[in-house]
């Protein structure tokens, strides 16, 4: 049925529909709204058999969620930011539990300094906890998701994180086509765990392994990530014959099979790029976009075969690794080992920064001339940086980095808050 709603409501009617068994809820923007929305459908008993628990702190959030897994139950929570750095240790856990958990990831900036906008630097920072990680480009993929999460984890006994760029996605209103219960029934068959905690049969998790040991339990969650990369697009083509559209899968291309240059991305900003590209292909240029559903389990094989015949990849990525560089440009480079390409960095949209078709199209064009830098800043202001390192040259005690720029903006504490 097609309706007219908000990101987050989508999602946490994709979730009801899952009929998940305990869901764990400590809100944090920009994920409120979707716990919210879950909490009003069991009140309302729209969601059957299933225990809505109020914690104290994200932290318990994952731990009541690795409580509820354990047992037999289909679990899920949401996070953002810096919830989910307050989650880790638990995060780790539940991977190395092999506990198939669902958890929505509204992406949001870390502090400090606090920023409580879009980029991708809080789930690239799990990026190797071992949870898979799907990443959704609009709310109707957003929706298709997590529907789609609940099987691939149950399958490989695994958890997973439906990213989903926050505010950009979360709070913006589109149409959406949302299942019926009948097709998410005849989809996602009722959960029958791997493994589960019986009074009747005790064992222990969570054990302590040693030196002779450890390295093959962590090349068996390796070996399960890999199993993801089959199980992700079988699900995905199952979910098309019941729902009757394409969604999900390891990789998606756009206007790829010419395509002299093209350009990597994950999330809402695949929809600008496409606009841009698209304005260019009218003024006769070669250029496509690849779009990355699946970042963890990083789908090399399938990125190589998309882009062999490019001249030049320009990675645009909305987060990066303070002291290296890009993120998905390394995995990018790994998958493109041995090819005689260009590869380029682009680094965009960091806290809330607006991506614009000017900003790319200069950026681009700058790229197919082979005029840009290995590492680019999108729409940096050099000058404000300048003058900061300025500044820490000539004094040492220079003051907090964040309120001197916003200083030099000309910004004040009475209009920043």
């Amino acid at each position: 049925m097609l309706k007219q709603c908000e990101g987050s409501h989508a999602v946490a009617e994709a979730v009801a529909l899952a009929r998940p068994e305990v869901i764990c809820a400590y809100p944090i923007s920009p994920q409120t709204h979707i716990v919210e929305g879950l909490g009003e459908m069991v009140k309302a008993g729209e969601i059957q058999d299933c225990e809505y628990i109020n914690v104290e702190s994200e932290f318990a959030a994952m731990s009541v969620a690795i409580g509820s897994s354990a047992t037999g139950a289909r679990t899920y929570t949401a996070t953002a930011s810096q919830g989910l750095l307050f989650m880790v240790e638990a995060v780790y856990n539940a991977s190395g539990l092999g506990l198939p958990i669902v958890m929505t990831v509204a992406n949001r900036a870390l502090g400090a300094p606090i920023n409580i906008w879009n980029d991708h630097s809080d789930s690239m920072s799990q990026r190797d906890c071992g949870w898979i990680q799907l990443f959704a480009e609009n709310n109707q993929e957003a929706a298709d998701l997590h529907i789609q999460a609940f099987k691939i984890a149950e399958e490989l006994s695994l958890p997973v994180m439906v990213c989903m760029d926050g505010f950009i996605l979360t709070h913006a209103y589109e149409r959406v086509d949302m299942p019926t219960q009948e097709q998410v029934d005849a989809f996602l068959p009722p959960y029958v765990p791997r493994q589960v905690l019986d009074p009747r049969d005790p064992v222990s998790i969570g054990a302590m392994v040693g030196p002779e040991a450890y390295t093959e339990v962590r090349y068996l969650a390796h070996a399960k990530q890999m199993q993801a990369l089959e199980l992700i697009p079988k699900v995905s083509r199952e979910f098309k014959e019941i729902f009757g559209r394409d969604s999900g899968g390891l990789v998606r291309p756009y206007l790829l099979e010419d395509a002299d240059t093209v350009v990597i991305a994950l999330g809402s900003v695949l929809g600008t790029i496409k606009d841009t590209i698209d304005e260019m292909r009218a003024d006769g240029i070669s250029i496509g976009v690849l779009g990355i559903n699946s970042f963890r389990p990083f789908p090399v094989s399938a990125i190589r075969r998309a882009l062999s015949h490019a001249k030049r990849i320009v990675v645009l990525e909305k987060s990066f690794a303070v002291g290296i560089g890009g993120i998905v440009a390394t995995d990018v480079r790994m998958a493109m080992d041995g090819l005689d390409q260009r590869i380029y960095t682009v680094v965009a949209g960091l806290g809330g920064r607006n991506i614009t078709r000017a900003s790319l199209h200069r950026v681009l064009r700058m790229a197919m001339h082979d005029q840009l830098e290995g590492l680019h800043f999108m729409d940096l202001e050099w000058n404000i940086v300048n003058r900061e390192l300025d500044r820490e040259r000539q004094t040492r005690r220079s003051g907090p980095i964040a309120e001197n720029i916003l200083r030099d903006l000309g910004q004040t504490k009475s209009n920043v808050g």
